[in-house]
């Protein structure tokens, strides 16, 4: 009897500590899972902050006065700085955003060392649209923009140069359609984004179906 008292003692201590265990282990995991979907929306709504951004710097519509806080040089005519004003409207929106891209990229690491490095890919696409946009801007204002209509050009000169123009346009500004290469890229981002994090919110549903699966079997 001593014997099978013991046993008993020993088994409910096991199994006192098996269930202290399996409870830390189940609140752990509960855990990492709800700080894994934290930071998963957090990125996710980060990077929808940016998508309406840029399309508010790429808005063909422009308001009196915009352009106008470019630094100027005393050479310029005022055909010249007009010009010039009407292609930094791009630089100062994306100034006026800055706080919502500065957000969005400081997450990237965090995002890497929780989602693993392949979510790094979504924030270079991002990086390459301002980028270009920039790029873009920079070349309509002081090359495509100042050429056309004031600078002779050769019959095939010239209609490189509104091929030219007119790619950067298109990147300049939002044009409405399914082919906008910047919408593209936006999409692309996302579509990195949504596979590398909804998993982890059909992970935590499978966790909570079981738990409380066993729950109620439990309550049974």
């Amino acid at each position: 009897m001593t014997e099978l008292a013991s046993i008993a003692q020993a088994s409910s201590i096991f199994f006192a500590c098996w269930a202290v265990i399996s409870g830390v282990s189940a609140w752990k995991r509960e855990f990492i899972g709800k700080r894994k979907i934290e930071l998963a929306e957090l990125i996710l709504a980060k990077f929808f902050e940016v998508r309406d951004a840029i399309a508010f710097v790429r808005n063909p519509l422009s308001f009196a006065g915009e352009g106008s806080s470019r630094s100027r040089d005393d050479t310029e005519s005022p055909d010249e700085a007009k010009i010039l004003d009407m292609a930094y409207v791009a630089n100062e929106r994306l100034r006026k955003r800055d706080s919502v891209f500065s957000d969005f990229f400081t997450l990237k690491y965090r995002g890497m060392a929780t989602f693993g490095k392949d979510i790094e890919m979504a924030y270079v696409v991002i990086n390459r649209v301002l980028n270009s946009i920039s790029a873009s801007a920079a070349m309509l204002g002081t090359h495509y923009w100042q050429r056309q209509g004031r600078v002779q050009m050769e019959e095939n000169e010239f209609q490189q140069h509104l091929i030219e123009m007119r790619r950067h346009e298109r990147i300049f500004w939002d044009h409405g359609d399914d082919q906008d290469e910047i919408r593209m890229k936006l999409s692309e981002a996302q579509e990195i984004f949504e596979k590398i994090l909804l998993p982890c919110f059909e992970e935590q549903m499978t966790l909570y179906t079981i738990l409380t699966s066993k729950l109620w079997s439990k309550a049974s």
